[in-house]
């Protein structure tokens, strides 16, 4: 068991908003949990897989919306709710413990992402709960469908679902997740694109073999390699390429972007235009809440489940969509897709098909 100190959940989280591919929220979202939680003299205990008891109950719990901000027209759709001061995942979180009647042991994020994996621990230390070494992305996605609950057929039902004004919802006998992801999604929609679920409420014994272990352990490594590089001045994305054994294909300066809330996902475009080696060429990310489509000069370079990461040259910080701007300069670096997401189901569920392209898988990255 390892007690988490400051600076390890600090590279934890920019480490996994670097693996989070523009998505999994907004960093500083999930440093202010962070805080808050250890400010109210709460700490972060993480175990492996092989640590926690086999028969622990364990649950997973994440946010699931668009990560745009509404427009004003939309958020007066909502002025007449209440809110509450109680943060919507740990009233999820303890209505989920009393329809149980079980305590969890502990929690497991969802994705790897600056906000998605901070709300997973903020459960937990809230709870006085553990963290768990693993996830079920080694990524930040879009959809629930996308993790290896999915491709191991573990259910998610029950699925516990609260928002900002009070109202929590209980989904039982939800055939598979591919549904979960059809009714938290629309549930999402009319909750001002924002509603905390928690869902695979399984015991340690059950999911141990469904998850990727030591994920957080490698957004912790990843997060301090790109925390060191930027104290001696090294190239931050060269660092996180190295670190996350990938390749930087591309810099550039940002020139059309956009972006729009639908359905509730965030979908934009981002074209980029070379300097240096690269001057003349163009690059263009296509993003559903991450980066899902690059492509070089108009043809199709990398696509999920490869990560499409966007670093800021001049900063050294990971681009969070939408939060790309014109002027911008930026690296593009490509890092090889989590092992289970290259199986047929893992590609079925979350590659080329996904997007509606009518061709097979190539890694960016051989």
């Amino acid at each position: 068991m390892q007690t988490l100190s400051r600076q390890n959940l600090e590279d934890i989280l920019h480490g996994a908003a670097i693996l989070g591919t523009g998505g999994g929220g907004e960093l500083s979202d999930g440093l202010a949990l962070i805080d808050d939680a250890l400010a109210k003299g709460k700490s972060f205990k993480m175990v492996s897989l092989d640590e926690a008891p086999q028969d622990a109950l364990v649950c997973t719990p994440y946010m699931l919306g668009a990560i745009s901000p509404l427009p004003e027209e939309e958020e007066q759709k909502y002025a007449r709710l209440p809110r509450q001061t109680e943060p919507s995942i740990l009233a999820a979180y303890r209505r989920f413990q009393d329809y149980l009647g079980r305590r969890f042991y502990g929690t497991i994020s969802c994705e790897l992402g600056g906000s998605n994996t901070a709300t997973a621990f903020y459960a937990a230390a809230m709870s006085d709960a553990y963290i768990i070494d693993a996830d079920p992305a080694g990524r930040a996605v879009p959809e629930i469908t996308h993790s290896t609950y999915y491709i191991h057929g573990l259910p998610a039902a029950p699925i516990v679902v609260a928002n900002a004004f009070g109202e929590s919802i209980i989904c039982e006998n939800v055939i598979d997740d591919e549904r979960a992801e059809h009714i938290v999604r629309a549930l999402s929609v009319v909750s001002r694109n924002d509603v905390a679920a928690i869902d695979h409420a399984l015991e340690i014994r059950e999911i141990r073999h469904a998850v990727i272990p030591g994920a957080i352990s490698m957004a912790m490594r990843m997060g301090e390699a790109w925390r060191l590089a930027r104290v001696t001045g090294e190239d931050v994305a060269s660092v996180v390429a190295k670190e996350g054994n990938g390749l930087v294909v591309f810099r550039g300066v940002v020139g059309e972007n956009n972006w729009k809330t639908e359905t509730g996902f965030t979908i934009g475009e981002i074209s980029i235009q070379g300097q240096g080696e690269q001057a003349g060429s163009t690059y263009d990310i296509w993003l559903k809440n991450e980066n899902m489509i690059g492509r070089l000069n108009q043809v199709i370079h990398a696509t999920i489940p490869d990560l499409i990461c966007l670093i800021d040259t001049d900063t050294g910080a990971p681009v969070t969509n939408p939060n790309y701007y014109k002027g911008q300069n930026v690296a593009v670096v490509i890092l090889p897709a989590p092992d289970p997401f290259t199986t047929p189901k893992g590609l079925s569920a979350f590659g080329p098909s996904y997007l509606g392209l009518d061709q097979p898988y190539r890694p960016a990255i051989t």
